[in-house]
């Protein structure tokens, strides 16, 4: 595992450092292992939390919290050693990747009540076409293909979106959230791919978990939603999602993050569309509306083609 990296020289542009990071790396028996159990995680993530009946900000809450207290023993011992040296502006990437978490977390949780699992997993996933698009709006020139996959999971969302609307304008709403959520979630990922660059996962994950659970925590002051006083039930989901999704699901992808590279982890975390829709099944006995179906398939197709295709051939200097 990179615990940092070295400072490139004045040589390296941010173009060309841009470009390090859509490299493709074939990962090893040891990263495929825990890219599956991160897929698994993540896939429970929604049937379950739609079976939590406390405040989604409280879920929020707590699965972040409780994923930083867990991960602290590893940062003070296993990890210790890559505190030394580190400044402000070290971590200034991992508190701009927590706030975006937290914004991820408020907008998608809700959505998992207003429309379906499938929608709400579909449009959450489209992150990859989000981060995509900053690394052409940053300066990079992407092959054609990923114009394409982004066509393609345009489409999808336009079919997912049209049965929502013959469904119920909450279900629209619902959707929306979810593509809120995606975009959020894109900010996440850029801001994290930053931090990683010198900081270990641990160090990484508990700064980011931290500013989540606290602006989090702010957030449910504002509103006046409780953080406590749950049903036994509730704390036993919120335990689930935060073991499968958090430590399991969003440390895990972290983790292999600096071996394999985000284009690999993007195209795992697609898995999570399929796979929450057999927990769903299994868990919620939730069926997905039949002609919505086309369109998380076309979601899937189109990002997994952008993931592809998204290492730039040619770079474009900023300003040029």
């Amino acid at each position: 595992m990179r615990n940092s990296a070295p400072s490139p020289g004045p040589a390296r542009s941010d173009a060309a450092r841009g470009a390090d990071a859509w490299a493709l790396s074939r990962p090893g028996l040891r990263d495929s292992g825990l890219l599956g159990l991160a897929v698994v995680g993540v896939s429970l993530s929604a049937p379950l939390t739609t079976m939590v009946a406390a405040p989604m900000l409280a879920l929020a809450f707590w699965r972040n919290a409780a994923g930083a207290v867990a991960l602290l023993p590893v940062l003070l011992t296993r990890e210790r050693s890559t505190l030394t040296g580190l400044r402000w502006r070290d971590l200034r990437s991992s508190v701009v990747a927590g706030l975006f978490l937290a914004a991820h977390f408020a907008a998608w949780l809700p959505s998992l009540s207003m429309t379906t699992v499938a929608a709400s997993v579909a449009l959450v996933t489209t992150t990859p076409i989000w981060t995509a698009l900053a690394a052409r709006i940053s300066g990079l020139r992407l092959p054609a293909a990923v114009w394409w996959g982004l066509l393609l999971a345009f489409v999808g969302v336009v079919l997912i979106v049209g049965v929502d609307v013959t469904v119920s304008l909450e279900a629209l709403a619902g959707d929306g959230l979810a593509l809120l959520g995606a975009i959020c979630a894109g900010g996440y990922v850029l801001a994290g791919a930053r931090a990683r660059e010198r900081l270990a996962t641990s160090a990484y994950a508990v700064v980011a978990y931290s500013v989540c659970a606290v602006a989090i925590a702010a957030s449910a002051l504002l509103v006046d939603a409780p953080l406590a006083g749950f049903e036994a039930r509730d704390w036993w989901l919120i335990a689930a999602i935060t073991v499968s999704a958090q430590l399991f699901g969003h440390t895990l992808l972290n983790l292999v993050l600096s071996s394999v590279g985000p284009t690999v982890v993007s195209l795992a975390v697609l898995l999570e569309v399929p796979g929450a829709l057999v927990f769903a099944l299994v868990l919620l006995g939730e069926v997905p509306p039949l002609l919505a179906l086309p369109g998380v398939v076309l979601v899937v197709a189109g990002v997994a083609l952008v993931v592809r295709a998204s290492r730039p051939t040619t770079l474009v200097e900023p300003g040029t």
